[in-house]
């Protein structure tokens, strides 16, 4: 199985509870196809730069899966014309850089990181 990683925006509007029953509907059809789901982010109610489909706003998901290759078209095309998805992608999944380099210099001080 690969990894991935998926961004949701939702319509604030076709959504009643902060887009909770979308993840759980996400959940339930990752784990049907087979898959995992790692790691599901709620990152809230943001406002967008341009406006998407007359909407000035929506409300930002991450989750983070493992399912086989064949399978993960299958999630792209289940939310790809649903009314509550403004706009979706799905990425292959990098691991998050947790560390910052030794030699990586501040910006305001100009002093050398420290790592913890």
């Amino acid at each position: 199985m690969k990894k991935y990683e998926s961004i949701f925006i939702l319509d604030e509007r076709q959504v009643d509870d902060q887009g909770k029953a979308f993840a759980e509907e996400i959940s339930e059809l990752i784990k049907r196809i087979g898959g995992s789901l790692e790691e599901t982010v709620p990152m809230g109610r943001k406002q967008f730069a341009r406006k998407i489909e007359k909407k000035k706003s929506g409300i930002y998901y991450d989750f983070v899966f493992s399912v086989d290759e064949a399978k993960v078209k299958e999630v792209k095309d289940k939310y790809r014309l649903d009314k509550r998805v403004l706009r979706m992608q799905t990425f292959d999944y990098d691991e998050r850089v947790k560390k910052i380099p030794a030699n990586t210099k501040k910006l305001v001080s100009g002093e050398p990181y420290e790592q913890n």
